[in-house]
Protein backbone atom coordinates (compact mmCIF):
# COMPACT_ATOMS: atom_id res chain seq x y z
CA UNK A 1 0.00 0.00 0.00
CA UNK A 2 1.33 3.48 -0.47
CA UNK A 3 1.92 5.89 1.46
CA UNK A 4 -0.70 8.62 2.39
CA UNK A 5 0.00 12.24 0.68
CA UNK A 6 0.68 14.80 2.91
CA UNK A 7 -1.35 17.46 3.12
CA UNK A 8 -0.09 21.00 3.27
CA UNK A 9 -0.07 22.53 7.46
CA UNK A 10 -0.12 26.34 6.17
CA UNK A 11 -3.75 25.85 7.40
CA UNK A 12 -5.20 24.39 10.31
CA UNK A 13 -8.25 22.51 10.86
CA UNK A 14 -9.60 25.28 12.85
CA UNK A 15 -9.08 27.72 9.18
CA UNK A 16 -10.97 25.67 6.99
CA UNK A 17 -13.89 24.82 8.96
CA UNK A 18 -14.10 29.31 9.35
CA UNK A 19 -13.71 29.50 5.54
CA UNK A 20 -16.44 26.61 4.94
CA UNK A 21 -19.03 28.63 7.51
CA UNK A 22 -18.69 31.79 4.47
CA UNK A 23 -18.38 29.45 2.14
CA UNK A 24 -21.40 29.43 -0.18
CA UNK A 25 -20.72 26.41 -2.45
CA UNK A 26 -22.18 23.46 -0.89
CA UNK A 27 -19.95 20.48 -2.16
CA UNK A 28 -17.32 22.94 -1.43
CA UNK A 29 -18.15 23.08 1.94
CA UNK A 30 -18.36 19.11 2.10
CA UNK A 31 -14.47 19.07 0.72
CA UNK A 32 -13.24 21.56 3.40
CA UNK A 33 -14.79 19.58 6.06
CA UNK A 34 -13.19 16.26 5.07
CA UNK A 35 -9.68 17.64 4.58
CA UNK A 36 -10.03 19.65 8.02
CA UNK A 37 -11.33 15.93 9.49
CA UNK A 38 -7.85 14.84 8.30
CA UNK A 39 -5.97 17.50 9.61
CA UNK A 40 -7.66 17.18 13.04
CA UNK A 41 -5.61 13.85 12.75
CA UNK A 42 -8.64 11.38 11.58
CA UNK A 43 -8.42 9.11 8.73
CA UNK A 44 -8.84 9.26 5.26
CA UNK A 45 -11.06 6.34 5.27
CA UNK A 46 -13.00 8.34 8.18
CA UNK A 47 -13.14 11.81 5.88
CA UNK A 48 -14.36 9.44 2.91
CA UNK A 49 -16.87 8.21 4.89
CA UNK A 50 -17.89 11.78 6.29
CA UNK A 51 -18.29 12.93 2.76
CA UNK A 52 -19.81 10.08 1.48
CA UNK A 53 -17.17 9.86 -1.50
CA UNK A 54 -14.81 7.03 -1.58
CA UNK A 55 -10.82 6.95 -1.11
CA UNK A 56 -9.99 8.29 -4.32
CA UNK A 57 -11.80 10.82 -4.09
CA UNK A 58 -10.77 12.46 -0.97
CA UNK A 59 -6.78 11.59 -2.28
CA UNK A 60 -7.73 14.05 -5.29
CA UNK A 61 -9.27 16.71 -2.80
CA UNK A 62 -6.06 16.41 -1.06
CA UNK A 63 -4.05 16.95 -4.20
CA UNK A 64 -6.41 19.78 -5.51
CA UNK A 65 -6.16 21.00 -1.61
CA UNK A 66 -2.31 21.31 -1.85
CA UNK A 67 -1.97 22.98 -4.85
CA UNK A 68 -4.75 25.85 -4.69
CA UNK A 69 -5.65 25.92 -0.84
CA UNK A 70 -9.14 26.29 -0.11
CA UNK A 71 -9.93 27.75 -3.40
CA UNK A 72 -8.31 24.81 -4.81
CA UNK A 73 -11.68 22.95 -3.59
CA UNK A 74 -14.13 25.00 -4.69
CA UNK A 75 -16.54 23.34 -8.19
CA UNK A 76 -14.93 23.61 -11.41
CA UNK A 77 -16.89 23.36 -14.75
CA UNK A 78 -15.83 20.82 -17.03
CA UNK A 79 -13.63 22.40 -19.97
CA UNK A 80 -15.39 20.57 -22.02
CA UNK A 81 -14.47 19.29 -25.80
CA UNK A 82 -11.26 20.83 -27.83
CA UNK A 83 -12.93 22.98 -30.57
CA UNK A 84 -12.40 21.30 -34.08
CA UNK A 85 -11.02 24.52 -35.87
CA UNK A 86 -8.45 26.36 -35.04
CA UNK A 87 -8.16 30.09 -35.00
CA UNK A 88 -6.85 30.57 -38.09
CA UNK A 89 -8.97 28.12 -39.63
CA UNK A 90 -12.33 29.65 -37.92
CA UNK A 91 -10.88 33.10 -39.31
CA UNK A 92 -10.73 31.18 -43.25
CA UNK A 93 -14.44 30.45 -42.82
CA UNK A 94 -15.28 34.20 -41.32
CA UNK A 95 -13.60 35.52 -44.48
CA UNK A 96 -15.59 32.55 -46.64
CA UNK A 97 -18.46 33.36 -45.10
CA UNK A 98 -18.16 37.04 -45.71
CA UNK A 99 -17.73 37.27 -49.39
CA UNK A 100 -20.51 34.50 -49.73
CA UNK A 101 -20.43 31.89 -52.13
CA UNK A 102 -19.44 32.13 -55.75
CA UNK A 103 -22.31 30.10 -58.02
CA UNK A 104 -20.48 29.00 -60.34
CA UNK A 105 -17.61 27.48 -58.07
CA UNK A 106 -19.77 26.41 -55.04
CA UNK A 107 -22.82 25.67 -56.93
CA UNK A 108 -25.09 27.41 -54.76
CA UNK A 109 -26.75 30.86 -54.12
CA UNK A 110 -26.30 31.07 -50.19
CA UNK A 111 -24.41 29.36 -47.91
CA UNK A 112 -26.32 27.05 -45.84
CA UNK A 113 -24.62 24.48 -43.13
CA UNK A 114 -24.23 21.66 -44.98
CA UNK A 115 -22.39 23.37 -47.75
CA UNK A 116 -19.84 25.36 -45.29
CA UNK A 117 -19.64 22.30 -43.67
CA UNK A 118 -18.31 20.49 -47.63
CA UNK A 119 -16.29 23.81 -47.47
CA UNK A 120 -14.16 23.05 -44.51
CA UNK A 121 -14.00 19.12 -46.13
CA UNK A 122 -12.18 20.68 -49.13
CA UNK A 123 -10.44 23.32 -47.53
CA UNK A 124 -8.73 21.93 -43.76
CA UNK A 125 -9.76 17.56 -44.85
CA UNK A 126 -12.00 18.12 -41.81
CA UNK A 127 -14.91 16.30 -41.05
CA UNK A 128 -17.71 18.57 -38.93
CA UNK A 129 -21.06 18.13 -38.46
CA UNK A 130 -23.84 21.42 -39.54
CA UNK A 131 -24.70 21.68 -35.45
CA UNK A 132 -21.34 22.12 -34.72
CA UNK A 133 -20.39 23.98 -37.45
CA UNK A 134 -23.54 25.85 -36.52
CA UNK A 135 -22.32 26.08 -32.60
CA UNK A 136 -18.52 27.48 -33.53
CA UNK A 137 -20.21 30.14 -36.19
CA UNK A 138 -22.78 31.32 -33.20
CA UNK A 139 -19.90 31.53 -31.10
CA UNK A 140 -18.10 33.36 -33.78
CA UNK A 141 -21.05 36.02 -33.93
CA UNK A 142 -22.90 34.70 -36.61
CA UNK A 143 -26.73 34.45 -36.76
CA UNK A 144 -29.31 32.67 -39.34
CA UNK A 145 -30.97 35.38 -41.22
CA UNK A 146 -33.80 35.00 -43.49
CA UNK A 147 -36.22 37.22 -44.95
CA UNK A 148 -39.70 37.47 -43.91
CA UNK A 149 -41.59 35.20 -46.20
CA UNK A 150 -44.18 37.05 -48.87
CA UNK A 151 -46.68 35.57 -50.76
CA UNK A 152 -46.15 35.79 -54.40
CA UNK A 153 -49.74 37.27 -55.61
CA UNK A 154 -49.44 39.50 -52.50
CA UNK A 155 -50.54 43.24 -53.53
CA UNK A 156 -49.55 46.32 -52.18
CA UNK A 157 -53.35 47.86 -52.38
CA UNK A 158 -54.23 44.60 -50.73
CA UNK A 159 -52.32 45.30 -47.25
CA UNK A 160 -54.22 49.00 -46.71
CA UNK A 161 -57.55 47.16 -46.45
CA UNK A 162 -56.10 44.60 -43.85
CA UNK A 163 -55.05 47.79 -41.81
CA UNK A 164 -58.69 49.16 -40.80
CA UNK A 165 -58.33 50.41 -37.22
CA UNK A 166 -60.84 50.09 -35.16
CA UNK A 167 -63.35 52.23 -32.90
CA UNK A 168 -61.65 52.58 -29.34
CA UNK A 169 -63.60 50.15 -27.20
CA UNK A 170 -65.62 53.03 -25.48
CA UNK A 171 -67.22 54.48 -28.73
CA UNK A 172 -68.62 51.24 -29.44
CA UNK A 173 -70.32 50.79 -25.62
CA UNK A 174 -71.92 54.63 -26.33
CA UNK A 175 -73.06 53.77 -29.64
CA UNK A 176 -75.57 50.98 -28.52
CA UNK A 177 -76.77 52.62 -25.35
CA UNK A 178 -78.16 55.95 -26.97
CA UNK A 179 -77.05 58.14 -24.71
CA UNK A 180 -73.89 60.32 -24.75
CA UNK A 181 -71.01 60.88 -22.60
CA UNK A 182 -70.70 64.11 -20.71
Amino acid sequence: MAAAIKVRTDYTSADLRRFSRRCEDADQVRRLLAVAHILDGGSRSEAAKIAGVTLQIVRDWVLRFNEGGPEGLATRKAPGRASILNDEQRARLAEQVEAGPIPAAHGVVRWRLADLAQWVWDEFRLSITRQTLGRELRAMGYRKLSARPRHRGQKPEDIDIFKKSSLPVWHKSNEGSGRERR
